[in-house]
């Protein structure tokens, strides 16, 4: 029999991002790994309501979600150490304007662009729905057919309540194939 540990978030593992936003003429970035999915044409990204970050998205409506792979682990995880009231972030990673004048770290792998259409408030979260505006994939990360390969992109995952950053690991088999060859 199960074990009920009470109302535990369990949904772990999630890759790690860098969330940016222009802070004036500046980008600002922070870690982040409480992100999702809703549905198809939607992602979430949750922030304690106290992130310097925040207030920059707020004020453009507009974010770059950056997926993290091993080469940019310690950037990332510095920026999730300071916080932008104090410390100018601004030059942690080398960067480019996307289409829509969010800032996309250059080593990146994978970097959404977004535009936030809602914002959906709890008591210490702002956790705020974006419409993906562009998705910018390090070409070494296409297939064949111009698609994402993340058997290459490998980002890294973030492990809660132990803070731990995990590597993803190999393919096991594809989705919606294990009941076709039997029980």
């Amino acid at each position: 029999m199960k074990k009920n540990l009470g109302s535990v978030l369990a949904l772990y593992p999630t890759p790690v991002t860098v969330i940016g936003a222009m802070n004036n003429d500046k980008p600002t970035w922070t870690l982040v790994a409480h992100i999702g999915i809703i549905g198809h044409d939607r992602v979430l990204v949750s922030l304690a309501k106290p992130h310097f970050i925040n207030e920059c998205i707020k004020k453009t409506n507009k974010l770059s979600i950056n997926l993290v792979d091993e080469g940019i682990l310690k950037e990332t995880d510095y920026t999730g150490s300071v916080s932008g009231k104090k410390t100018d972030k601004s030059n942690v990673f080398e960067y480019e304007l996307g289409e829509k004048g969010t800032p996309v770290i250059s080593k990146s792998p994978l970097t959404m662009e977004c535009s936030v259409v809602d914002t959906y408030n709890t008591p210490n979260f702002e956790s705020f729905i974006c419409t993906i505006d562009n998705t910018y994939v390090s070409e070494e990360h296409l297939d064949d057919n111009g698609k994402i390969n993340y058997n290459t992109l490998k980002p890294v995952l973030f492990e809660f309540p132990t803070y731990q950053y995990l590597k993803t690991g190999d393919v096991i088999g594809k989705c919606l194939s294990f009941s076709k060859k039997g029980k």
